[in-house]
């Protein structure tokens, strides 16, 4: 009789008859479709997958942010019936494009990346303006008119937990005052590093903001009741610099993205990356070993063809020509995300390129999860030691090699490139060790988290 009764219970809890109560968690991030990029995805699904593990999400998102490219086709993923509240956010940006003398309508690029050959003194200014005015950056003045209204709609709606995603770290301290306003519970979540990030050196702070910087980032880590990282390398940093004990939460890959995608018919060796090159992401070792073996093999040189999607800085692209790669190479400045799984199943291998700086070790970039459901080899030029190399590792999906290691490049290349001849591209057996990287699979540890954190008392 009890089992018939359980059967009858879960037969009713999946044909949704009967509901559990869910728990409600308030996301607060700056970007969100029609917003495109990797710092749109990474909420975007676990807002996907929340639902299905008991906890109802609730976004708030300004209404018209400097969005640096836009993607409507990630809509179809926000979940019906789920409430979003968006309100105005005003930003410096207005003012730096008549400043720097771009139109109205241009994107303001990320990472220092420049399409420019020389970025003008104007920019030059307005990069120490940016570094040393707007802390912790451009979108500071959206905190106090943020918590006035979310405060305001907290006291009529209840929620269990406060998310906040960044950068834009000011996300981090909106949600800290609400915290510490409503008495709710919050949880910090950090797609990438705040000091650490590999463009922090090229804001031209001074002594007084760059303390500013560090005493905001400590101040968000040690009253945040929880702190969630991407990688091992921002959990020690974190730990030894803050002795705070954060949770590894990655980003990862959705199967429903790669449901009916055929791989177009390729017969080029096809290389391809998608996402910006910046400068501090330019390969340049392996620009020189392809120039060298297009030179010393005709059948590679007949056959290699570089397909970069995305922003790419105008010094990689004069990398790319002065070794003789620009008749080998395809610019294509934005593909929509619906289009990326098949370019990346199409590819003969694929490349992913770390920054060059002092934290690349711990580097873990969001491509990098799609890259593995592509079940494509992949060459990441990188630290052969970092968290990117023991995903690929783990995954069996590729190698990493040092930014200056030529010889471990050229021998890759080429054991890819024999591969590709043969027509027996090789078979990566992804399936039972990335697993653990889909979205839905990380979507319960982000649940875990939610859940410790909701029975805590602020």
């Amino acid at each position: 009789m009890q089992a018939f009764y359980s059967a009858k219970y879960a037969a009713l809890l999946k044909t949704n008859c009967f509901v559990l109560a869910s728990k409600k968690v308030l996301i607060i991030t700056y970007y969100w479709p029609p917003g495109g990029g990797a710092g749109v995805q990474r909420w975007l699904k676990f807002v996907k997958y929340l639902p299905q593990n008991g906890w109802d999400p609730i976004v708030y998102t300004p209404s018209n942010g400097e969005m640096p490219v836009l993607d409507s086709t990630l809509e179809k993923d926000i979940p019906k019936g789920i409430t979003v509240l968006k309100q105005p956010i005003w930003e410096p940006y207005s003012w730096y494009k008549r400043f720097v003398g771009a139109s109205k309508t241009e994107k303001i690029n990320t990472g220092f990346l420049t399409e420019n050959r020389r970025p003008g003194f104007t920019q030059r200014i307005s990069v120490w303006l940016r570094g040393n005015l707007f802390i912790p950056d451009a979108r500071c003045f959206w905190i106090n008119p943020s918590v006035g209204f979310l405060s305001k709609w907290l006291r009529q709606n209840h929620v269990d937990v406060i998310v906040s995603s960044g950068p834009p770290h000011s996300m981090h301290l909106i949600a800290a005052k609400l915290s510490s306003i409503c008495h709710i519970p919050w949880v910090a979540d950090f797609r990438d590093p705040w000091t650490n990030i590999d463009y922090y050196k090229d804001l031209k702070l001074t002594s007084w903001a760059d303390k500013k910087h560090h005493r905001l980032e400590r101040f968000v880590l040690t009253n945040a009741n929880k702190v969630v990282v991407v990688g091992n390398g921002m959990k020690e940093e974190f730990k030894s610099n803050h002795d705070v004990d954060s949770v590894v939460i990655t980003n990862g890959f959705d199967p429903d993205d790669f449901i009916g995608v055929e791989p177009k018919i390729n017969d080029k060796f096809l290389i391809s990356h998608v996402g910006t090159l910046v400068p501090s992401r330019n390969p340049l070792a392996l620009w020189k070993v392809l120039g060298e073996l297009i030179q010393k093999d005709m059948d590679f040189a007949g056959l290699l063809k570089i397909r970069l999607v995305g922003k790419v800085d105008v010094s990689v692209k004069d990398s790319i020509e002065s070794c003789g790669l620009s008749n080998h190479v395809e610019y294509v400045d934005y593909m929509s995300h619906e289009s990326v799984p098949s370019e990346l199943c199409s590819a003969s291998l694929l490349l992913l390129v770390l920054n060059d700086t002092p934290n690349a070790k711990g580097i873990l970039t969001g491509k990098l999860f799609e890259y593995l459901a592509a079940g494509v080899p992949i060459l990441c030029v990188g630290p052969e030691d970092g968290d990117a190399s023991a995903v690929l590792k783990d995954a069996n999906a590729g190698k990493a090699i040092a930014f200056d290691n030529m010889i471990g490049m050229k021998s890759f290349l080429t054991n890819a490139f024999a591969n590709f001849r043969n027509t027996s591209v090789k078979s990566l057996d992804q399936k039972s060790n990335a697993d653990k990287y889909s979205r839905a699979s990380l979507t319960k540890s982000l649940v875990s988290v939610l859940d410790a954190v909701s029975k805590t008392k602020k």
